[in-house]
């Protein structure tokens, strides 16, 4: 199924299922930045749209109604996606506008919510940037569905730990981070030098590995 035909039995089924102000707002809230974005980064990674909700009614931190743009909704967790552009969320917003964005926003989190915000500009022009960090972000917590091996997912889980600590990591990094012995973390760490995302970080005269820096092109490898 193309993405047109599938956007449209999208959008058409969530009209379907819905009434009063929620369905008015998907008529007139599902604008030109959502069908850039489900187009342009969501269709791309996924090739369809179950358990993605448009239009999507939260409640703010004082109970009044917002609506996400989108949230994603699988079986245990909760995403909720905005696409901002440049001037609706910066210039013309004033003081009061941004302290209860970001309550909001502070709020929903506290509720559940995994939130992710796109800019317009890199949604409409520069799409392959969205896709490659979302598609990180989703498989941090989609290995299971997407039939990734345990072996795939330590390994990306220990890049993206180098990259939290932002310094060479170490194996007792690794140990405490999954919980194993020593060993275990340095064979871990071997093997992503060897597949050229770490070079070990040498120490004294002996040459003596105790930590593994982090290569640049290692970070396209978690997408």
């Amino acid at each position: 199924m193309e993405f047109e035909e599938a956007h449209a039995s999208f959008i058409q089924h969530h009209l379907r299922l819905r009434s009063g102000e929620r369905k008015g707002r998907l008529e007139r809230g599902h604008g030109h930045g959502e069908i850039l974005f489900a187009r342009n980064v969501w269709w791309p990674i996924k090739g369809s749209f179950d358990d993605l909700h448009p239009e999507y009614e939260v409640l703010d931190w004082r109970g009044r109604s917002y609506f996400a743009d989108f949230v994603f909704s699988p079986k245990y967790w909760r995403l909720l996606i905005e696409v901002k552009g440049y001037e609706a969320h910066v210039t013309g917003m004033d003081r009061k506008k941004y302290c209860n964005e970001l309550n909001r926003e502070l709020f929903l989190q506290v509720m559940g919510f995994r939130l992710v915000s796109f800019a317009y500009d890199d949604v409409a022009h520069r799409p392959e940037q969205c896709i490659h960090l979302l598609r990180s972000l989703l498989s941090r917590y989609e290995p299971k569905e997407k039939g990734f091996e345990r072996t795939f997912f330590e390994e990306n889980e220990v890049l993206r730990l180098a990259i939290i600590l932002v310094r060479p990591i170490r194996p007792i990094d690794v140990a405490e981070h999954f919980g194993v012995n020593h060993r275990t973390a340095v064979n871990l760490l071997q093997r992503l030098c060897e597949k050229g995302w770490l070079q070990p970080v040498e120490c004294g005269k002996r040459t003596k590995v105790i930590s593994y820096r982090l290569v640049q092109s290692a970070i396209d490898s978690i997408s």
